[in-house]
């Protein structure tokens, strides 16, 4: 049973920097006792046993969270579509290619089936800007609902509506296609300029052209181009 007189203990798990730097700015301020785990290592069943968090709260994770943990902890993930719309991975990347300039940002309950348990609240998210600038802002508004949850617990209510699943992105998908506009290319080249993640790319002649930083004015598109021996001519 747990002790009125000490702080309710929580957990934020995020493997990004700029989820580290919400947590240091914002959340770890928030009243209770606040830890941040970052590395797959350091999720065990015996260490989140240890601590006895009254919430686990997920930014960023990319990682299957054991079974004996989400079973025993309630555990909040961030997902980036009105749920049931958008299950799945790769969801940024996902609704831009489907034309989406604006999402919902949902909290909801880690069950066995992904994103698929109950939400506890939902917030409106700007989709403009290239995805790392995305991702920081869904960081912040993240971090509201954090406070929301903490202060008020809501109980998470059941998704409704057609289930409509994403299929996660692999690396090779990258690779800029045939488009039929600038702004459809502009789109393609923000949606994957983000720490981590495979920038979109061309192959020519030997070499592999990556680009960042893209921006959309006047009819062009300016963007930083950085160039290397392709992975064909290097094996």
């Amino acid at each position: 049973m747990e002790n009125p007189e000490l702080p309710q203990k929580f957990i934020v798990v995020a493997s990004k920097s700029w989820n580290r730097q919400v947590f240091e700015k914002t959340i770890c301020h928030y009243p209770g006792e606040w830890h941040f785990v970052r590395f797959r290592e350091e999720l065990t069943f015996e260490t989140i046993q240890s601590l006895a968090p009254r919430y686990l709260f997920f930014l960023h994770w990319s990682w299957k969270v054991p079974e004996e943990i989400v079973d025993n902890y309630e555990c909040v993930c961030f997902h980036m579509t009105d749920v049931p719309y958008g299950r799945g991975g790769s969801p940024l990347q996902n609704l831009i290619l489907r034309g989406h300039q604006q999402t919902k940002l949902t909290a909801l309950r880690m069950t066995e089936e992904f994103d698929a348990g109950p939400v506890y609240c939902q917030e409106n998210l700007c989709l403009a800007g290239n995805a790392e600038e995305i991702y920081i802002r869904a960081t912040a508004l993240a971090a509201q609902m954090i406070q929301h949850i903490v202060e008020k617990q809501p109980i998470p209510v059941a998704q409704t509506g057609e289930i409509v699943v994403f299929k996660r992105r692999k690396p090779e998908e990258s690779e800029i296609p045939e488009l039929s506009s600038l702004s459809a290319l502009y789109d393609f080249l923000r949606m994957l300029d983000a720490e981590g993640y495979p920038k979109a790319f061309l192959n020519y002649e030997g070499f592999r052209y990556e680009f960042s930083r893209a921006a959309l004015y006047n009819g062009r598109i300016v963007a930083d181009v950085t160039i290397v021996p392709s992975k064909e001519t290097n094996s």
